[in-house]
């Protein structure tokens, strides 16, 4: 079946395949990319020394930057169908595509992505290999998984190799921008039916328990940290959080980071998973 998002008009429909096709590690990037000033004679050369020395940090949507997406997919015309639709949407650009995984770890850093769109069976690196390599390059790009895969292995190995994300491709063009807004904000999403999954293999996970993790004492978190973990466990996002506790947006995002740092993880994911092994979180 051809994968394609729900949501598109007939001339944006995000069909791979047909005679619009380009070839596997075709990459494409666009004019607001810093390296086209440095061709280009009559640019002022301070615009150059900025763009090259902006950061993902630096940028923020809400003071008019706009969210830099890479997209990753081995279809020509899902490619350019994504990137027509996400360019419709307000705070968000394309930057650029690649057409598998080996292309995306070589032009990550010269694209310079906030958030990485990336499909999991390519041709000749995959999906989940290059969410590793491209995380250790730039630790704070943010990627979604976005593929026809429903298997339980490649969501478990996606989130291993540091996913943010991960989306299956029957979902709408909305929920696409929604979640590239969300992860950029330090959310994560995975799609309804793979979460049911995911809690599923974390219950197990928890009763099989890890030895090696029950030698090492459980850092202490204060009453509220607990109460906001196990809020983030049952999914819910920083708003609902906030009105859950009766408190502000920001300060919900300042337990989550002190409760990171204080286990020493990366995601809302990886928490979700301490909360089920330390039996936080009931699953029924």
């Amino acid at each position: 079946m051809t994968p394609r998002l729900r949501g598109a008009t007939t001339s944006t429909n995000l069909v791979p395949g047909g005679s619009g096709e380009e070839p596997p590690g075709t990459t494409r990037s666009y004019k607001s990319h810093p390296r086209d000033y440095a061709h280009d004679p009559h640019g002022p050369a301070h615009r150059l020394e900025e763009e090259l020395s902006e950061t993902p940090q630096s940028r923020d949507p809400a003071a008019g930057d706009p969210i830099r997406v890479l997209i990753v997919d081995d279809h020509a015309l899902f490619r350019r169908g994504l990137e027509m639709v996400l360019d419709d949407e307000d705070g968000v650009e394309v930057v650029g595509q690649c057409g598998d995984g080996q292309e995306a770890v070589e032009q990550v850093s010269d694209l310079v992505p906030d958030v990485v769109l990336m499909d999991i069976r390519m041709p000749r690196r995959g999906g989940i290999e290059a969410c590793t390599a491209i995380k250790d390059q730039v630790p704070s790009v943010k990627i979604v998984m976005l593929t026809i895969s429903d298997e339980e292995e490649d969501l478990f190995e996606a989130i291993k190799a540091g996913a943010t994300g991960y989306l299956l491709k029957d979902v709408s063009i909305d929920e696409v921008a929604d979640v590239v807004r969300a992860v950029h904000d330090g959310q994560s999403f995975i799609s309804p039916s793979m979460a049911s999954k995911l809690i599923t293999e974390f219950a197990a996970m928890a009763k099989r328990g890890d030895e090696r993790q029950q030698q090492v004492p459980a850092p202490k978190l204060t009453d509220r940290e607990m109460e906001v973990l196990r809020l983030v466990a049952r999914g819910l996002g920083n708003r609902e959080i906030a009105k859950e506790l009766f408190i502000s947006e920001n300060t919900v995002k300042n337990h989550i980071r002190n409760i990171l740092e204080k286990l020493q993880l990366h995601s809302r994911m990886e928490a979700v998973v301490y909360a089920v092994r330390e039996k936080l979180l009931e699953i029924s």
